[in-house]
């Protein structure tokens, strides 16, 4: 493909955070105009990072990067801002525009409809004056698609968009993306997703910095790259068989003198030309260790009980009788559509501030929140550990966290400072020293990499603690025992 083909041109880009973190070495790619493509690497890989130079808030070191000059390009981020959150619907549209919208009203009507968040008739007046911060976490999903899709983009780039939706938002998300005829870049590690509409992949090769261009539907790429793997190692495994066998055979000749050590010097240079040829063998997304989340001691028997809870109908809030009794090492599940309050539900039990909501005294919290907003920004990811130790040791604690792929540089890190999927680990790691007697759970599989759900399942599937778990992953929960069911959609509220 030649760069007058690409709307989307990276030409030997060079990028790095600092010295010691490049992101890109000389990577060259091409995307072409209308192509939908799943942009794929590790945790903290730098995705999110090409993301910014595609747009322009970040510039590389050397290299040049053309885009189109007529495409207009907008993201869809992962997540809102906190001072964002302040906002009402009308000034977060405003805020994407240079200039003043005259007639913005329409076309944030014609937005939310795309991403299927329409008020009620009654509600239509006041929606847009409504704050964004008192959406639940699927409703500002949707905003933030809708953010990205008002100015109609030649270039769409989503980064995570399926976190937070439920089934009918992904189905409605993904039917809009199969018709759409723009330019798509999307980050996420929701395979199923993907495969319905991508038919490439841009791979960020984290051993050598370089991007790499693979055709066909998501699985066929994963495929395909296992298979390049494999092939690797089977190569540098024939190689290093050879090299031993002829280093055996340079101790040799070079013992005997005379024309046999002049044998063993060539036989050095074909030993170091082999060595050269070894390739480097790309580590994978290495998957988070098996872990075990262990609760405290003298839980008592009855743990959480709900006689009461508050339920989102038409956007309004309304009371709704339950009679839910969590014991000890029971696991709840609780369900329903976007906005029905979940979030509001968890956020009340986990900060003890409920009327018909009520967590036994004694009882040990530890609450995985899917803004990772109970997480210190501005500390350190070696301090937020440290913290969280009921004993204060070094070496058990860097041993633990290296188990979710927490070492190194990552430890000096601000968490503030981390991508999403590291954030996300660093909040399970968290969680297993803490020791908590109830997990609180929202959403626990948003931006993790799909080959870790399994071990997080598992741990999950394994606590003997209570449980109270929100997911719209079927495949996820369907890994978890599950004891009881709370339907907040079934519900009906007092008069």
């Amino acid at each position: 493909m030649s760069r007058a083909d690409g709307i989307i041109v990276f030409k030997d880009v060079t990028f790095e955070h600092d010295a010691t973190r490049p992101i890109l070495k000389e990577a060259s790619f091409v995307v072409r105009r209308g192509a939908k493509l799943t942009l794929m690497g590790q945790n903290g890989a730098g995705k999110s990072t090409i993301f910014a130079l595609i747009t322009g808030a970040l510039r590389p070191e050397s290299g040049a990067i053309n885009i189109d000059p007529r495409a207009t390009i907008a993201i869809a981020r992962q997540i809102i801002p906190r001072e964002e959150l302040s906002l009402t619907v009308r000034e977060f549209f405003e805020r994407t525009f240079s200039e003043k919208v005259y007639d913005i009203d329409p076309r944030i009507d014609e937005v939310l409809e795309v991403v299927n968040l329409t008020p009620t008739e009654k509600q239509r007046e006041t929606f847009k004056d409504r704050i964004v911060g008192s959406f639940s976490g699927g409703q500002q999903a949707r905003l933030l698609l809708a953010q990205a899709l008002i100015k109609d983009p030649d270039i769409l780039l989503l980064d995570e968009p399926t976190n937070n939706l439920d089934i009918h938002g992904i189905e409605h998300l993904t039917q809009f993306l199969k018709e759409n005829r723009k330019t798509i870049l999307v980050i996420s590690h929701d395979a199923e997703f993907l495969n319905a509409f991508t038919h490439g992949v841009l791979y960020l090769n984290t051993q050598n910095r370089q991007v790499e261009q693979y055709d066909g539907n998501y699985h066929k790429v994963v495929a395909d790259i296992a298979a390049r793997v494999e092939k690797e190692r089977r190569q540098n495994a024939l190689l290093e068989k050879e090299i031993r066998e002829n280093k055996e055979k340079v101790n040799y000749f070079a013992s005997k003198g005379g024309k046999m050590r002049l044998l063993a010097a060539r036989m050095r240079d074909e030993i170091e030309e082999a060595e050269d040829n070894k390739v480097d063998v790309r580590r994978e997304d290495k998957t988070i260790r098996p872990f075990t989340i262990e609760p405290h001691q003298d839980i008592p028997l009855e743990v959480v009980r709900l006689s009461s809870v508050q339920v989102i109908k038409n956007h309004e809030p309304k009371e709704a009788e339950v009679n839910v009794v969590l014991k000890r090492g029971m696991h709840l599940q609780i369900v329903g559509p976007n906005g029905i309050g979940k979030t509001t539900l968890l956020e009340k039990l986990a900060s003890g501030h409920a009327t018909g909501e009520h967590v036994a005294p004694g009882v040990r919290i530890g609450y995985y929140r899917q803004d990772f907003s109970n997480l210190d920004f501005d500390a350190t990811v070696f301090e937020t550990l440290m913290k969280s130790m009921q004993r204060k040791l070094e070496e058990e604690m860097r041993a633990i966290a290296a188990g979710f792929l927490l070492f190194g540089d990552v430890m000096k890190n601000r968490v503030g400072n981390l991508s999403e999927g590291q954030k996300a680990l660093l909040a399970f790691c968290k969680l297993t020293m803490e020791k908590p007697g109830l997990l609180i759970l929202d959403e626990p599989t948003n931006h993790v990499n799909f080959r870790h759900i399994p071990v997080i399942a598992k741990a999950l599937n394994d606590y003997k603690g209570a449980m109270i778990l929100v997911s719209h992953v079927p495949e996820f929960v369907e890994q978890i025992r599950i004891d009881d069911t709370l339907d907040l959609a079934k519900l009906t509220p007092k008069k």
